[in-house]
């Protein structure tokens, strides 16, 4: 069984509901990025999306296109960005990772190689937004034979294809709950709800509901619908707040802890 199947397996028999958050890996730099991964697990994360920085995202919002260009400043790459995991795992890390990348970066690595280099650094899953449906035969069929999770992304607007994109659903299923790029969000897609549930009844697999959830309030209501609940934008904005602090070396623990204590409220306890 894959880690993250695993530990899918054990929230549910325990009631809980995953907090997933999504960080931009070499923001402010590769170090510190290591750093706040473990930071992450003590606040109680379950599974940690990697967001490998890139120069022309088309589902990322602002704060997250801010955080891409500081890491890009830096030239990190996307085999940098599975060496940060590694080197997570070397400082005992036990959670899941999945590496959260455009598809161009992919195909420069070369398929073979990046799924090894993927097995190596111990990541469970991967999400690739702009890979097409239609497109995604082959990347599954590696994915499968190095046990990496392919993790699809369906919207409110993915209706007739919904039970499509879930015949090759691996690891869980993500559900975007408003349209347009990632962003912290007052509001959601007006059928959000309905939506899931249709996602529910299609699928095994966990659900879980991103792009847009920045707090304990929306934590807590799509924690009663779903099996997780991505925070991304609003945990790169907190590591942005943080970064004087970060990037000096007598306050950087204080900055960890700030940013260890804003996820550590988003973590639902049933």
């Amino acid at each position: 069984m894959n880690l993250m199947e695993k530990t899918f397996s054990d929230l549910k028999a325990k009631g809980e509901t995953a907090l997933i958050p999504f960080i931009s890996v070499g923001d402010p730099d590769p170090e510190t990025t290591v750093d706040i991964i473990v930071e992450l697990e003590r606040a109680g994360a379950d599974v940690l999306e990697l967001g490998v920085p890139y120069s022309d995202p088309l589902a990322d919002g602002p704060v997250i296109q801010r955080a891409s260009e500081r890491a890009l400043v830096r030239q990190i790459t996307i085999e940098s960005c599975i060496d940060t995991a590694r080197k997570a795992r070397e400082r005992g890390v036990n959670m899941p990772f999945v590496l959260f990348t455009y598809y161009n970066p992919v195909l420069q690595t070369g398929l073979d190689r990046f799924f090894g280099l993927l097995q190596e650094a111990g990541i469970s899953g991967l999400i690739i937004p702009d890979l097409p449906f239609e497109e995604s035969e082959e990347v599954l069929r590696l994915a499968d034979q190095a046990n990496i999770l392919l993790v699809p992304l369906v919207a409110p607007t993915s209706s007739s294809r919904i039970s499509m994109i879930l015949s090759r659903a691996r690891g869980f299923v993500y559900c975007v709950s408003s349209l347009g790029v990632t962003g912290e969000r007052s509001a959601f897609h007006q059928n959000v709800d309905e939506f899931i549930q249709s996602v529910k009844a299609q699928t095994k697999l966990p659900v879980v509901v991103g792009f847009g959830i920045s707090n304990r309030e929306q934590a807590e209501r799509f924690a009663k619908i779903c099996d997780g609940v991505v925070v991304g934008s609003a945990i790169v904005r907190k590591i942005e707040e943080s970064l004087p602090l970060l990037e000096n070396e007598a306050t950087k623990e204080q900055g960890l802890l700030q940013i260890r204590d804003f996820v550590a409220q988003l973590k639902i306890k049933n």
